[in-house]
C-alpha cells in the first residue's frame, strides 16, 4: 500500500471514531503510572490498578484476546485485553490470590470515550492510548496491566516506518527517526548530559552563567563568516554572533571575575563531520588566571564531563584509541610545523606552503592569506594525531586576541587541547592592552577590506570597555564538537533537528 492509502485508511477509522462520540485528541488523561515503574518494580505493583499511557508500537489480537505493547519514554509493557461478557470481577484473580490460572479480567462493558476488544479494530500502531488495568503476569511470565478498554489519546494519521535508514529522510522527519531507532534519542539523552556536567562543573568552580545576546552591530571572536539579518524596529542590520567572546570579556570589564555562557552560536560555513553552521558552544573567562591556570582547569574539566556523560575515559574515536586518564603533554606550535614539514612560522615562505598542501591533497584555489596557509598546513598535523595532548603557543599572526608571549613576542599564550586528530578546545590569556588590541583589530579589519571575510572586524567599543580597564584573565571555549567526536558521530547525527535543504512532500 502506498502512504496515501495508509492515511485514507486511517482517516475513515477517525471519522468513524467521532461517530460514536468519542474524542479522539482529548486534552487530558489520568495517567498516574510510568511504565518502567510497573517493569521495574512488579513486586510492589502486582496486583494493583494502575493507569499507564504511551505510544502503541505493536498490536495483536484473537477474537477474544488483544495484546498490545505500549511504549512510553521510560519503557515498554503489555496491555492484555480479554472478552469475559459474564465478569463482573474488578480485580484479577489467579497470581493475586496464590492461583495459577489466568487472571479473569473486567467485564465487556466499557467506560465513556473509551474502546473496548471490540473496537480493536479502529487503533493502529502509532496510536497513543490510556489504559487503566490491574498489573499481573500473563500465563507465558509476560508483565502485563490486564483490562477490557483502553481510551485513545491521540489518532496516528501516518503509519511509522519498520525501518528508517536513509540518512537525509532521517534528518528531515527526526520525529519518525527518533522512534524508529531509539538509540538517536538516547543519544539526545547523553547530549544533555554533557551540557549538564559542563555547567555542574564551573559552577562548582565558582563561575557563573550569563546569557549574552545572539544580535550584534559588531561580531567578532573568531574567524568565521557571520550570518546577517534585519531589525524591522530599529531599521538596521544586524550580525548573528559567531562567538560568545567580546561580550563575556566586557563582563570583566564590569567587575564579574568568573563568568561563562552555553548557547547557540552560528557561522555560515559548510557542513560537514565537524562542522554545523548553527551549533551549540561554550565559552568562560576568569580574571587574574592565565593560561597555565587555565590548562590544569579545562583538562580537568574535560576529564569531568567526560565521565559523568559517558562512565569512561577510554574512547575509541576514528581509529583513534583515546586515554584521557593521564597529564597531557605540551607541543609547542612552531615546532611541531618545523619537525614535520620543514616550516618556519615565523618567516614563512607561502610557496612552500602551498606546495606542502597541494602534495597532501589539499584542494583549494590558495589566494587566501598566509596565516591561514599556516593554519591549513597545521590542520594537516592535527588530523593525525591521537593526543590528548596541548599545543601551545600559536603565532602572534594567527590569535587577535591573546596575550603576547613574555618569554617571545612572536607567540601568544595560546593552548589547544588536540584529542583524535580534532581541537577539542581553545583558550589563552586574554589581550587587555587596548593600544595592542586596536592595532590588531586594524591589522584583522584591513585583511577584511582586502576581501577576508572571515577577518575579524573593527570593533571599537571593545576597545573602549579595554580603554576602561579589564583585569588579566584566561578565557575558553568549545563546542559541542567535543560531544560528537566522543560519541562517534557526525554534528548532523548529534543534534535534534539538523539543517537540511527545504522540501515538501
Amino acid at each position: 500500500m502506498l502512504l496515501e492509502d495508509y492515511r485514507n485508511e486511517r482517516l475513515k477509522k477517525l471519522e468513524e471514531i467521532r461517530g460514536r462520540g468519542i474524542e479522539p485528541y482529548p486534552s487530558t488523561t489520568e495517567r498516574n503510572t510510568k511504565i518502567a515503574d510497573v517493569v521495574n518494580h512488579f513486586d510492589e505493583k502486582q496486583g494493583q490498578e494502575v493507569c499507564v499511557a504511551g505510544r502503541i508500537v505493536a498490536i495483536r489480537s484473537f477474537g477474544k484476546l488483544v495484546f498490545i505493547k505500549l511504549r512510553d519514554y521510560t519503557g515498554e509493557v503489555q496491555i492484555f485485553m480479554k472478552q469475559q461478557a459474564n465478569s463482573d470481577h474488578s480485580v484479577p484473580l489467579g497470581h493475586a490470590q496464590g492461583r495459577s490460572a489466568e487472571p479473569m479480567v473486567l467485564g465487556e462493558g466499557v467506560a465513556q470515550n473509551s474502546l473496548g476488544i471490540k473496537d480493536v479494530k479502529l487503533l493502529d500502531t502509532g496510536d497513543f492510548i490510556e489504559a487503566t488495568g490491574v498489573v499481573d503476569k500473563s500465563q507465558t511470565g509476560e508483565i502485563s496491566v490486564f483490562t477490557d478498554h483502553i481510551r485513545l489519546l491521540t489518532k496516528s494519521l501516518r503509519p511509522l516506518p519498520e525501518k528508517f535508514t536513509n540518512k537525509e529522510e532521517r534528518y528531515r522527519r527526526r520525529y519518525v527517526d527518533m522512534n524508529v531507532n531509539p538509540e538517536v534519542r538516547e543519544r539526545l539523552v547523553r547530549r544533555s548530559k554533557f551540557w549538564q556536567a559542563t555547567r555542574d562543573f564551573m559552577n562548582s568552580h565558582g563561575f557563573i552563567e550569563i546569557n549574552i545576546p545572539v544580535l550584534e552591530h559588531t561580531t567578532g571572536g573568531a574567524d568565521a563568516q557571520p550570518f546577517v539579518t534585519h531589525m524591522n524596529a530599529l531599521d538596521e542590520d544586524y550580525y548573528l554572533r559567531i562567538s560568545h567572546e567580546l561580550p563575556l570579556k566586557r563582563l570583566l570589564g564590569g567587575g564579574f571575575e568568573k563568568v561563562y555562557d552555553i548557547g547557540p552560536r552560528f557561522r555560515n560555513e559548510g557542513v560537514d563531520d565537524e562542522h554545523l553552521p548553527e551549533h551549540i558552544a561554550f565559552e568562560a573567562y576568569a580574571a587574574y588566571e592565565n593560561y597555565e591556570d587555565g590548562m590544569k582547569l579545562y583538562e580537568e574539566m574535560i576529564k569531568y564531563v567526560a565521565k559523568e556523560t559517558w562512565g569512561t575515559l577510554k574512547f575509541n574515536v576514528g581509529g583513534f584509541e583515546i586515554d584521557l586518564d593521564c597529564e597531557w603533554p605540551r607541543y609547542k606550535y612552531a615546532d611541531l610545523l618545523s619537525e614535520r614539514f620543514g616550516v618556519d612560522v615565523f618567516n614563512p615562505d607561502r610557496e612552500q606552503l602551498i606546495r606542502i598542501l597541494k602534495e597532501n591533497g589539499v584542494e583549494s584555489n590558495f589566494d587566501m592569506t598566509t596565516p591561514h596557509l599556516i593554519d591549513h598546513v597545521w590542520k594537516l598535523i592535527r588530523k593525525t594525531s591521537a593526543g590528548p595532548y596541548w599545543v601551545i603557543e600559536e603565532p602572534l599572526s594567527l590569535s587577535p586576541l591573546a596575550k603576547k608571549s613574555s618569554g617571545n613576542p612572536l607567540v601568544t599564550e595560546r593552548f589547544h587541547p588536540i584529542i583524535a586528530g580534532t581541537e577539542m578546545g581553545n583558550g589563552f590569556s586574554e589581550l587587555n592592552d587596548p593600544l595592542d588590541q586596536l592595532a590588531r583589530f586594524q591589522e584583522q579589519q584591513a585583511a577584511r577590506d582586502a576581501g577576508d571575510e572571515e577577518a575579524q572586524m573593527l570593533d571599537m567599543d571593545f576597545v573602549e570597555m579595554l580603554e576602561y580597564g579589564m583585569p588579566p584573565a584566561c578565557g575558553w571555549g568549545n563546542s559541542e564538537r567535543n560531544f560528537w567526536l566522543l560519541e562517534g558521530v557526525s554534528g548532523r547525527e548529534a543534534v535534534p533537528f539538523p539543517l537540511i535543504k527545504s522540501r515538501e512532500d
